[in-house]
């Protein structure tokens, strides 16, 4: 038994953290589905309101992933926000099913819900950075990275289901009750496990913005940060209208689409369990390049579909598999480089900036290729999201990433080698004056 589960699964905290991230997942997609789903079915909302809907869940990460890193690189006890976190979550939840049982439910609640639900999952991620690296050793960071990713493909395949089903048994907003249980669940583990965390960082001159500078300045997240935030932004303008392409244009009905879909989920899953080994074997930054081709190239095969529905549904089945295998690949090795990298002190900030860019580019993907679709139609759109896409990977290339094989030491932080050499001098001068 313990040569089939993972060293990492065995070390009680790191196991009690880790089931608590997989809990939480699978509710956040059962509330994917049953957030919009309680806007439809219940309170009849139109285009414009489900997409006023959309932008009030995704507008939290632009807004304040960087002030969020900030403040908790200066506060510490990440562990501690974290579980305040799970339980405002859970209560916001709550609120739901609430209004909707004394039938009070609006718009207006569920648009706050998502904004405010939103701000939370910023918070919670940035210290949730910080708190793994607490828990994992810096040679198991892929292995961890791989758990986690695991975690929430699993939550991917199982989640939509289960939502689906919460949903047709109990009503939408009541299936949300769901989400806040597991959010309870996170909460009560996060509780049983004691990490020695990096202590707070200390007040210094530019203490709001030197995340993003670490990022410009470093000769390995620099060029990550563009490429993920070049993928992301075509990502989201080939999602925006690759339902409607599929539907309108290629006749696939929601069931067959669906399915079809879940392919990804599912070699999303396989990609999380394989990771680990292909960076072994052919190193962290082949594989992190490999992610940057393998997630947006097979997607091509999408606008490059015709013919009759079996092939139209096997181009769509091999494009979505294909792809969920090489978002793991991308995701697993970028985050187990970032975790190496990012000094502890500045953890937080550096994700919230990571996080500022990589997520701010969604909602403009977003507008970009539904503005393109009316253009110049469907189809060329999708042609070069998944083209623009695809070329991510240039950013990479003259990088030092293509050659990292093991995980690289940390990164020194120039803000604190400036402030030792300050207080250096200045010891120096006083030396000098005595």
């Amino acid at each position: 038994m313990s040569a089939v589960v993972p060293e990492l699964l065995r070390q009680r905290p790191f196991r009690r953290y880790w089931t608590g991230q997989t809990v939480s997942l699978l509710g956040d997609q059962i509330t994917f589905l049953a957030i919009p789903l309680a806007a439809v079915l219940v309170l009849h909302a139109d285009a414009a309101q489900m997409g006023w809907l959309s932008l009030a869940g995704l507008l939290p990460a632009l807004l304040f992933s960087l002030p969020a890193g900030a403040w908790a690189d200066r506060r510490g006890r990440r562990r501690q926000t974290m579980i305040a976190v799970d339980l405002l979550r859970a209560a916001l939840m709550v609120s739901l099913p609430v209004g909707y049982a004394l039938g009070v439910l609006t718009l207006a609640q569920l648009y706050a819900v998502a904004f405010a639900v939103g701000t939370l999952a910023v918070v919670f991620d940035v210290c949730n950075a910080t708190l793994f690296v607490s828990l994992v050793r810096p040679e198991e960071y892929v292995r961890g990275n791989s758990l986690t990713s695991g975690s929430r493909a699993f939550s991917f395949v199982s989640g939509p289901s289960v939502g689906g089903l919460l949903v047709q048994v109990l009503a939408a907003p009541l299936a949300l009750l769901a989400d806040a249980c597991s959010y309870l669940v996170s909460a009560v583990l996060l509780a049983r496990i004691d990490p020695v965390e990096p202590p707070a960082a200390p007040p210094r001159k530019g203490h709001f913005t030197a995340g993003l500078r670490f990022i410009v300045r470093s000769r390995v997240l620099r060029p990550l940060a563009a490429a993920a935030a070049t993928v992301n932004f075509f990502n989201f303008v080939f999602h925006t209208l690759v339902i409607l392409y599929a539907v309108e244009q290629l006749g696939l009905n929601a069931g067959l689409l669906g399915m079809a879909i879940g392919a990804g989920a599912v070699g999303s899953v396989i990609g999380a369990v394989l990771t680990g080994r292909i960076a072994r074997s052919i190193g962290v930054g082949p594989t992190l390049v490999l992610g940057f081709i393998g997630f947006p190239a097979p997607l091509i095969l999408i606008p490059l579909a015709t013919g009759p529905t079996p092939m139209l549904l096997a181009a769509f089945f091999a494009a979505e598999f294909a792809s969920g295998f090489g978002l793991m690949l991308l995701d697993i090795a970028s985050g187990s480089l970032q975790s190496a990298v990012i000094p502890d002190a500045l953890r937080s900030r550096v994700s919230g900036a990571f996080r500022t860019v990589n997520y701010g580019v969604r909602p403009l993907g977003a507008l970009v290729g539904g503005t393109l679709g009316s253009a110049i139609g469907l189809r060329p759109t999708l042609w070069i999201a998944t083209v623009g896409g695809l070329l991510s990977v240039l950013w990479l290339l003259p990088s030092p990433i293509p050659r990292i094989r093991e995980l690289p030491d940390e990164e020194p932080d120039p803000a604190a080698e400036a402030q030792a050499e300050t207080e250096a001098a200045a010891d120096r001068r006083a030396a000098a004056a005595t």
